[in-house]
């Protein structure tokens, strides 16, 4: 949201960096190649299939030069019809063969390149989903799914052609240039002293080139996580009436991907047709010293017509070499940021010999917690409790008192910066994080609903219940009674992020996929916040009778909702300043007191 902050309050720039900014770089090419080769080789059987059909077609290839010069001189000239026929039908054959082998290694090609891609995206996914809640807060989440999509299908267009031309243009190049020796040395040589021009033209282009690609994906990841901000945030650029400065700010990302993609393809465009230019020059001293040769009996007509189809055949897998680094440099731009999002270190991790699954009894214990989001900034300072099993445990403060980083810190959304959190009398990283987070039910402030139906959506806290389950306890939640109002009722589909349905209802929803759980702990972050207060009514007799015999935490801004809380901790600037039940604080006439008297004033805490 940074961003789109910035776009709304008219500060910034806007997305991604400023003209001024240093251009990025590819860190390490060779260690990437190296690195996407590890992926790739994996599908051995189809790309020895590959090498062997690209052998076959470069033979073949190599042949149809030498067989023309060889009709020519001793079937055209001296008329010999028969033989000319019989000749152009093998001629023909060969180029036949040739052409059916090069669509079948492209066809073996491609299909080995989308498993390798299929892998590689499969396992960024998966790292995505066990990274830590940290790394997403300082991602756009627009820029990772660029990652996921542009990155890897620039990946994917490289790979689908690199093997076939890197061995192909190699056998080309050798076998070409072994032909041409044995034809006639000195043409030979005149074509070989076209490859250095070549090769610097190249090297000078790729260079510059490199550093262009890198900047254009940098810029269409950030336009894309400013369109994925704006399009999800659409209502409060509405609600703000900043749709003009939205467009401002999107025309100004747009316009900087324009300019380093208009560098990059400028750069890279000078390839073929300079690469185009030194064939032609090299064709045409071929032909000329041909000629000269052939004046004096040196050569005959059809060694010269071989030498320039040898020659066009010979600067041909130059020239693809070249075509291929370059489209490298957008790959390996793309396969870096990829291996960036893979190299992240997982803070959040199971223990060696985590302790077998088992249900929890409830008994929660802090000790002497701190937490920092950045050194030196605490944001919970020794932050000591205990939450007796069964026991509800509620949590008041101003807003961004630390309320709610305690309850990440149970669910290790991150991991406590010093102290620690203990379950039943163990820490809670000797627990496994699945059993760990199978064991709590959560329902947050922030609803979030997935695309599919209603039914779907509850069920997501327990995939194999029934449908009477997800019924019952939507019927506990109190979402039944809207629930069945809906155009398909249970099967009604649920737009992304639930958008057909009103806030109140998404927190129905949600509060009954945590019943559909049963979890043995319990928290409820700001749960009823979002609905009226008949509705609240309904809900927190659902909410009392789930909390039974399990241990609950509870953050409201309503005080009226949790003076039934068996301990009220009292939390200001990350630190417990009082605690105990309802009456005791009130006689205490301190914080909680105060923040009592607010409510009633309808002030906000």
């Amino acid at each position: 949201m940074n961003r789109l902050q910035e776009s709304l309050s008219g500060k910034g720039r806007g997305p991604g960096r400023g003209p001024g900014a240093p251009a990025a770089k590819i860190k390490n090419q060779k260690a990437t190649i190296k690195r996407i080769w590890s992926y790739l080789k994996k599908q051995k059987i189809s790309i020895i299939s590959v090498i062997f059909f690209v052998v076959i077609t470069s033979i073949l290839n190599i042949l149809g030069p030498f067989m023309i010069g060889y009709i020519i001189d001793h079937h055209v000239l001296p008329l010999d019809v028969k033989g000319t026929v019989r000749m152009g039908i093998l001629l023909a054959a060969i180029f036949i063969a040739s052409s059916l082998l090069t669509w079948l290694q492209t066809f073996v090609m491609i299909r080995a390149s989308l498993k390798t891609i299929q892998h590689l995206r499969l396992e960024l996914f998966e790292k995505l989903q066990s990274l830590p809640i940290s790394f997403f807060d300082k991602k756009q989440q627009g820029d990772l799914m660029s990652r996921m999509t542009n990155d890897i299908d620039n990946l994917n267009f490289a790979l689908s052609q690199s093997v076939i031309q890197i061995i192909s243009s190699i056998l080309s190049l050798v076998g070409t240039a072994v032909a041409m020796l044995y034809l006639n040395w000195i043409l030979a040589l005149v074509t070989l002293l076209i490859i250095p021009l070549i090769v610097t033209s190249t090297k000078q282009i790729i260079k510059r080139s490199s550093v262009n690609y890198q900047n254009r994906q940098r810029d269409l990841g950030n336009l894309n996580g400013y369109i994925e901000e704006t399009i999800s945030n659409s209502e409060i650029v509405t609600l703000f009436g900043k749709e003009q400065k939205t467009i401002q700010d999107f025309h100004e990302a747009n316009e900087r991907l324009r300019g380093s993609a208009m560098q990059s393809e400028m750069v890279s465009g000078l390839l073929g047709p300079t690469n185009n230019f030194i064939n032609n020059l090299g064709q045409g001293l071929i032909v000329g010293v041909g000629a000269i040769l052939a004046v004096h009996s040196l050569v005959t007509v059809g060694v010269i017509t071989s030498f320039v189809t040898y020659a066009r055949q010979f600067f041909r897998p130059i020239n693809q070499l070249s075509n291929l680094l370059n489209t490298f440099q957008s790959a390996i731009a793309g396969a870096e940021r990829v291996f960036e999002v893979l190299d992240e270190p997982i803070e959040i991790t199971d223990a060696p010999h985590s302790l077998p699954r088992r249900p929890l009894e409830g008994n929660v214990e802090f000790r002497n917690v701190y937490f920092y989001y950045e050194k030196d900034k605490p944001v919970l300072k020794n932050i000591s409790f205990k939450a007796s099993a069964g026991e509800i445990v509620a949590l008041v403060g101003p807003t961004g008192s630390g309320k709610t980083t305690i309850i990440q810190l149970l669910s290790r959304f991150y991991n406590v910066s010093s102290g620690e959190i203990l379950i039943d009398g163990e820490n809670i990283k000797s627990y496994s994080i699945e059993h760990l987070r199978d064991s709590i039910g959560v329902v947050l402030q922030d609803t979030y609903l997935f695309s599919g139906t209603v039914r779907e959506n509850i069920r997501f806290g327990k995939l194999d219940a029934t449908d009477e389950e997800v019924e019952k306890a939507a019927k506990i939640a109190y979402a039944h009674s809207f629930i069945k109002y809906l155009p398909q009722q249970y099967e009604t589909m649920i737009e992304s992020g639930g958008k057909n349905l009103s806030q109140g209802q998404r927190q129905l929803i949600a509060i009954a996929r945590a019943i559909l759980k049963n979890p043995d702990i319990l928290i409820l972050d700001e749960a009823t916040s979002s609905v009226d207060t008949m509705t609240e009514v309904h809900i927190q007799k659902g909410l009392n009778n789930l909390m039974k015999g399990r241990t609950s935490f509870v953050i409201a801004h309503r005080l009226k909702t949790i003076e039934n809380a068996d301990r009220i901790l009292v939390i200001n600037d990350g630190e417990i300043i009082e605690q105990g039940n309802h009456d005791s604080l009130m006689a205490l006439k301190g914080f909680y007191a105060q923040l009592q008297k607010q409510s009633l004033q309808g002030e906000e805490i």
